[in-house]
């Protein structure tokens, strides 16, 4: 599924750069978070969240959604154990802490857009997924509501494996109508998609909608 976006620009592609692809694979990419300049942990995007990267070398924003993330130590050897400080005491008492954990993420890819202004986008897998060592940038909102004019993407987050699909539709979904500003005729019309996806397990669709909560 291909549309335009004419009210696309450069300009409006500015976007918070939070990770680096550190893994990638037809349909997602594992990602590790950068590290904060002062002594706190990696933000860790939401469950849900919309992020992109670049395919460099074909020149496309390849767009995904957040559907798993972890922080673990560096050290796979030694795990972490719990030291029954808070966040300020960690600081003051063990600072190093912070340069012993990494906090990762893997994103389902659900479409790309040529690096281009008024590009298309479109809403199935891109010829390659990004490379390793791309940034990954947290969409804004702009990006946001306008892929999102279609929702083909709702099939491609039902069909992401390992994760818990229902959920994770129901947190898009959420994010997409906040930034929307509580735009009903476009929520009717993502309930429409998921109820035509979903008309033979109405188990999973009332899953969904009662997730949704807006």
């Amino acid at each position: 599924m291909r549309f335009p976006l004419p009210q696309f620009t450069t300009q409006n592609r500015v976007a918070s750069h939070i990770a680096e692809v550190i893994e990638t694979a037809t349909t997602e990419f594992l990602a590790q978070c950068l590290e904060p300049e002062d002594l706190s942990f990696p933000v860790m995007p939401p469950f849900g969240s919309w992020v992109r990267s670049l395919d460099e070398e074909a020149g496309n924003q390849v767009y995904a959604v957040v559907y798993h993330a972890t922080t673990s130590p560096i050290d796979s050897v030694h795990r972490a154990r719990a030291l029954g400080l808070s966040l300020q005491e960690l600081r003051e008492q063990q600072p190093q802490i912070f340069a012993m954990l990494k906090t990762e993420f893997r994103a389902t890819i659900v479409g790309f857009q040529a690096d281009e202004i008024h590009a298309p986008v479109y809403q199935h897998l891109p010829p390659r997924p990004p490379q390793i060592h791309q940034a990954v940038y947290a969409c804004n909102p702009s990006e946001i509501i306008q892929f999102t004019e279609q929702f083909d993407f709702l099939r491609t987050l039902l069909q992401v494996n390992g994760a818990p699909v229902e959920a994770l539709a129901a947190a898009a979904i959420r994010e997409v109508y906040q930034l929307r500003q509580a735009d009903r005729s476009w929520l009717i019309q993502a309930g429409r998609t998921l109820s035509v996806v979903l008309k033979d397990d109405y188990d999973r669709l009332r899953i969904i909608l009662s997730q949704i909560h807006v």
